[in-house]
């Protein structure tokens, strides 16, 4: 009985160290236990970066709201838009931030900047705006952008408001 809960044990180790190697090799370092360098632990947005790049570069069938994807990048809806259209864009490989961009990684960034074109033209947009995050303002630390437009008849509106007060 001990012998075959010993045993369950260390296979159910082996198959998590074997999954965690699977779905987290391609992704970037990020300190675990940094004890003398506490600047480097850890944060919650840290460890959604990291969930983010694994299940964007390994099971990017499990997003929810996929609006378009490409090999090297993919658009999701906001599950939470702040805007009345907004689409995330992320590359398929893992760069923390716009800082950390390497020429390896331009292929990437490049068709991501295609995609938010095409979202663009495809949804008509004319009142847009294209944003990233530098790293202390991410909730997620993936370089990711933000597309938002607004309401085209609220922006209509807003223009004609102020072309009238401009008078």
């Amino acid at each position: 009985m001990l012998q075959s809960r010993v045993l369950i044990g260390f296979v159910a180790f082996f198959v998590g160290l074997a999954a965690g190697g699977y779905f987290f090799q391609k992704s970037q370092p990020r300190s675990f236990l940094a004890v003398k360098d506490c600047t480097r632990c850890y944060r919650p947005n840290d460890l959604a970066g990291l969930l983010v790049s694994a299940g964007i570069q390994r099971v990017p069938e499990i997003l929810p709201r996929v609006a378009k994807e490409t090999d090297r990048c993919i658009a999701i809806e906001h599950p939470f838009a702040k805007a009345h259209t907004h689409f995330v864009v992320f590359p398929k490989k893992d760069i923390k931030n716009i800082a950390d961009i390497s020429v390896e990684d331009e292929p990437y960034v490049f068709d991501c900047l295609a995609m938010i074109r095409a979202l663009v033209t495809e949804n008509g947009l004319r009142y847009y705006r294209v944003l990233s995050n530098g790293p202390d303002l991410q909730d997620v630390t993936y370089l990711h952008f933000h597309l938002e437009a607004r309401d085209r008849t609220k922006a209509d509106a807003a223009n004609a408001r102020r072309a009238t007060s401009d008078r």
